[in-house]
């Protein structure tokens, strides 16, 4: 076919808005957007036709209804929207971390539907400040002087750099020089606070004698940077804090820890893997301690910043303190996570990261029981419609007991993920899933994008639905989005 005469059966804008397939998109999607897809759907024709592809500007004019429709669904696949993380990675930074916990939810809604006293002291009817409505409870949990929080842990960073550094030089060892997700580097953080950087030590091994070597009179601060996201391992030596601690009050200034991951409870009392607790890292002396709201805490994204009021003092009256303030919400949510962990038994049965950390394999066990019988339900009618149309008697003696769909129960490892606990793994129990319909890539990018997202992993073409991650309500989706994707 001609160009001329593509041209003339691309549809008008008018006419395609009035067809029954796209006034059905406009019901679902809304007038504004489905008009977009259909002006983009048309575009892409134009193109086709300009760029000497004819043949395929035919087939997009036969289904130019359907392309509207895929438009409009990858749109609206990137909406915010609730997924069902069954990778096993309980920290899923590209899920949102840590979820919350109900009961935080229920008192952020309370406080959200009206106004609050988020800068205001009703004991004395002036203005107040939003950090005190939870800097007592960090205080009562950690035993640090005063405490502060910004929007998230490198905002902390930066922050207790510029306030109490800028100008100066700080030190720090060679092996800690880290660079988290979105190339976020200590280096670039301390030229960017205006500090200078004085690298000690060596990649594997640092000594406190290292740092007192390096002490001038330019020097503001040590700083110890926990190596959340890896770990060096073999041949090493890291100055502990209670090292750095002497070894910069000998020389008069603070020690500085970016402990990261943040977790107020001590999980390895519960037999689990675990890092020094906030608490535990000021005892042994740091003068501030900044770590994350969203990981192992389990609220909200945050920095907190703990520690000497004094410093804090100084932090609180930088301007920069003001450009990355946390807003209503994570106040809110702040204050009702760190309410929560003055009971640390509630804790442990409030905070979905703690109860998936501490998930026994026995009730994986049972979860993964569970949907596989349902989702064996869902294969065997896939196969019972398969064999419907397969009539010929060589394919159904070839197929007969082979199994079109081969559903699993493996043994495996979780992650913690987030940048906490980098080699730390916990046991788990995965329910595998392997169809003759579609390959594990493809199984997987379908659930996807299915009606709620299940976020998965694949291993050994297999792919895994991991029980760590899963809630138990979640199970009975799983089946129904399974069962939609394998019967369409």
């Amino acid at each position: 076919m001609e160009k001329k005469e593509l041209f003339r059966k691309i549809p008008k804008i008018d006419k395609l808005l009035e067809s029954e397939e796209v006034r059905r998109l406009c019901a679902k999607y809304g007038y504004s957007l489905t008009s977009d897809a259909v002006r983009n759907a048309t575009e892409e024709i134009r193109g086709q036709i300009l760029e000497g592809r004819e043949r395929q500007a035919e087939e997009s004019l036969s289904r130019i209804s359907d392309r509207i429709s895929e438009i409009l669904q990858e749109q609206d696949a990137r909406r915010m929207q609730p997924v069902i993380n069954a990778s096993g990675v309980i920290l899923h930074t590209n899920l949102g971390r840590a979820p919350l916990g109900k009961a935080v939810m229920e008192g952020i809604t309370r406080m959200m539907t009206g106004y609050t006293n988020l800068e205001y002291d009703l004991g004395t009817g002036t203005r107040g400040q939003r950090y005190d409505h939870f800097s007592d409870i960090i205080k009562n949990l950690t035993g640090a002087e005063a405490a502060i929080a910004v929007n998230n842990n490198a905002g902390a960073v930066l922050l207790m750099l510029s306030a109490l550094t800028s100008g100066g030089e700080v030190i720090v060892s060679r092996g800690e020089l880290i660079e988290i997700g979105g190339k976020f580097r200590v280096p670039e953080v301390m030229e960017q606070s205006g500090s200078r950087l004085v690298e000690v030590g060596t990649t594997n091994r640092t000594y406190p004698e290292d740092y007192e070597g390096a002490v001038t009179g330019e020097t503001r601060a040590f700083l110890k940077v926990y190596t959340s996201n890896y770990r060096i391992t073999g041949f090493t030596r890291e100055t502990t804090v209670e090292e750095l601690s002497a070894a910069a009050h000998k020389a008069g200034v603070p020690l500085l820890v970016d402990l990261g991951s943040g977790c107020m409870v001590n999980l390895k009392k519960y037999g689990l893997p675990g890092e020094d607790t906030v608490a535990e890292v000021l005892k042994k002396g740091a003068d501030l301690v900044c770590f994350s709201g969203d990981k192992l805490l389990g609220g909200p994204q945050a920095g907190i910043i703990a520690g000497k009021q004094e410093l804090i003092d100084k932090i609180s009256r930088h301007p920069l303190t003001r450009a990355l303030r946390i807003d209503k919400f994570t106040a809110a949510a702040l204050e009702a996570t760190l309410r929560i962990y003055l009971d640390e038994k509630t804790a442990l049965k409030e905070f979905p990261v703690l109860e998936m950390l501490m998930r026994p394999v026995e009730q994986m066990e049972q979860m993964a029981h569970t949907l596989k019988e349902k989702l064996e339900a869902c294969a065997k009618n896939l196969d019972a419609c398969v064999e419907t149309i397969d009539n010929s008697a060589e394919i159904q003696a070839e197929n007969r007991g082979k199994g079109r769909t081969k559903i699993q129960i493996v043994t495996t490892k979780a992650k913690i993920g987030g940048g906490a606990l980098p080699e730390e793994e916990l046991p788990s129990v995965c329910v595998s899933v392997q169809s003759d319909k579609f390959s594990a890539a493809e199984l997987s990018r379908r659930l996807r994008l299915a009606r709620t997202p299940i976020i998965t992993r694949i291993e050994e073409n297999s792919v895994l639905l991991d029980m760590r991650t899963v809630f138990i309500e979640e199970i009975s989706v799983i089946s129904d989005v399974f069962s939609e994707l394998l019967l369409n």
